[in-house]
């Protein structure tokens, strides 16, 4: 027995049952799941006390399995649920270790979303998402590039994500910026992809950077812009999407509700 072993000697114990209990539930709150009897059974089958697994272990890490289940359309309602808790106050406790831990092998994440960089939007909070449950990548403006492009090509094709889900949020610096025509290094060129926004926007009021409700208004149409140009410059994706392997969704968060509104 290692020194180690006689410190704690439930360590090994525990381990073993927490690999186990990884392998045999395929359920955590993203999925929670997918309205699957045979995860609802697994979900009741193991528990903390039975299985030496702490009791913070609320949920595990998302499987192939449980992922591959779920329609485009399923994953988009687990995520607006998410969001319902979280403005609730009702989030699932994690142990974000065990969940890395649990993923340390493979990820299987249902879903892609780009957001923007803001410190007050992060999408795996607002969701109560844990680890694995969706790739995200972040950009100020929440924009596509060829860059953002070939990572979602690669969580879609490759990886499995069935939704690719673009999140603009209000009062976005980004957007105010573009509006502004502000100049900075190589923000200039970022800002400029938010140009178009601003002008395919209709808005009889004042169209400035000191107008709130304005600055809401071009970031809704930016994050369309956004959904038009994935399809537009992914043949992957669009290609995906026509199949109906994938959706392609957008959505808009709201920093003083906490609440996240979808759309197509």
């Amino acid at each position: 027995m290692s020194d180690s072993e006689k410190i704690n000697p439930n360590r090994h114990a525990s381990r073993r049952a927490f690999v186990k209990t990884s392998t045999a539930a395929a359920a955590i709150g993203l999925l929670a799941a997918c309205g699957s009897k045979e995860a609802e059974t697994k979900a009741v089958e193991i528990k903390p006390a039975e299985s030496a697994v702490p009791q913070a272990l609320s949920m595990m890490a998302l499987t192939k399995e449980a992922r591959d289940q779920m329609t485009p359309d399923q994953i988009l309602a687990k995520l607006k649920e998410g969001n319902v808790r979280f403005r609730e106050g009702r989030k699932i406790q994690r142990d974000f270790l065990a969940e890395a831990q649990a993923t340390a092998a493979g990820q299987f994440p249902a879903a892609v979303l780009l957001s923007c960089i803001d410190s007050r939007a992060p999408a795996e909070i607002l969701f109560n998402l844990g680890m694995g449950d969706v790739f995200n990548a972040r950009v100020a403006g929440n924009i596509e590039n060829p860059d953002i492009l070939g990572s979602m090509e690669f969580t879609t094709k490759l990886a499995g994500a069935k939704v690719v889900l673009v999140m603009g949020h209000s009062a976005c610096g980004a957007v105010a910026g573009a509006i502004a025509d502000a100049k900075l290094g190589n923000l200039t060129q970022l800002l400029a992809k938010i140009q178009p926004a601003i002008k395919a926007t209709t808005y009889s009021g004042d169209r400035t950077a000191n107008n709130p409700e304005f600055v809401d208004t071009v970031a809704r149409t930016n994050v369309n812009l956004t959904m038009a140009n994935i399809k537009k410059n992914s043949k992957v994706i669009a290609d995906l999407e026509k199949s109906g392997a994938v959706k392609i969704a957008g959505a808009f968060y709201d920093l003083k509700t906490g609440a996240v509104e979808f759309f197509a």
